[in-house]
């Protein structure tokens, strides 16, 4: 228990830090002293669900990104029910895309959460993230749901900061078992406010960040032609 306490309170350190507020301005919000945040954020002390969802408020982030999560497997968070060979049994995975404004790979961290219903899990996207140690502390952080059906994977997601921002993931296919994934993430970015397509790779462990992933992401004129086509039939 005294782990989970040090992780939770790693979390809390790690998204205060974030929001640039001090641990006086975090007890003031959460009618707390400073001397019972600062344990919070040690673990030396277990917090309460309704302080947890407090702090969550007060920090503007999804509760459940404060709590202990399995780090790749999760076998009673996704069941052996869900039409997905690939997403199956797996609660984080690492995705990258290209961004051809500045020629620059993103890399990110996708965790699955919790299962809102029988084909839907709630999701966080953590876009742009220096390390995979402390991959919360990321440029762009998005929330939303994942929904798998037989032949597509769905995913949903809002700007943590900026809800006006948001996107979507499709992903084809998502039934058969492989290494990787690939998906088309569109939608509409706010800097600059503008319509987005791009290709995003998906795996379930760490990719080698060299030349060949940067190709592999590049869109091609055959990739062009296929996001057309989605378009036009997702507007039909």
């Amino acid at each position: 228990m005294n782990t989970i306490n040090k992780e939770i309170g790693n979390k809390i350190k790690t998204f205060r830090k974030c929001s640039g507020m001090s641990i006086q301005q975090l007890a003031d919000t959460l009618y707390k002293s400073k001397a019972t945040v600062s344990k919070y954020e040690s673990g030396d002390i277990s917090i309460d669900v309704v302080t947890l969802y407090k702090l969550a408020e007060a920090l503007n982030i999804q509760v459940e990104q404060l709590l202990h999560l399995e780090d790749k497997k999760s076998n009673n968070l996704l069941t052996n029910s869900i039409p997905s060979s690939f997403f199956k049994n797996s609660a984080r995975f690492y995705t990258y895309f290209y961004d051809g404004r500045n020629n620059k790979l993103v890399r990110c961290v996708l965790d699955i959460l919790t299962r809102t219903d029988s084909n839907s899990y709630k999701t966080m996207l953590y876009m742009n993230v220096n390390d995979y140690i402390n991959y919360q502390i990321c440029e762009n952080t998005y929330w939303g749901y994942t929904e798998h059906y037989d032949t597509l994977t769905t995913i949903m997601l809002k700007n943590q900061a900026t809800p006006l921002e948001n996107i979507t993931i499709n992903i084809l296919a998502s039934f058969l078992e492989s290494e990787k994934k690939v998906g088309l993430m569109s939608g509409v970015s706010f800097r600059p406010f503008m319509p987005i397509a791009l290709k995003m790779l998906f795996s379930k462990v760490p990719l080698s960040e060299d030349q060949a992933l940067i190709n592999e992401l590049k869109i091609s004129k055959d990739d062009i032609r296929i996001m057309k086509i989605f378009n036009m039939l997702a507007f039909t």
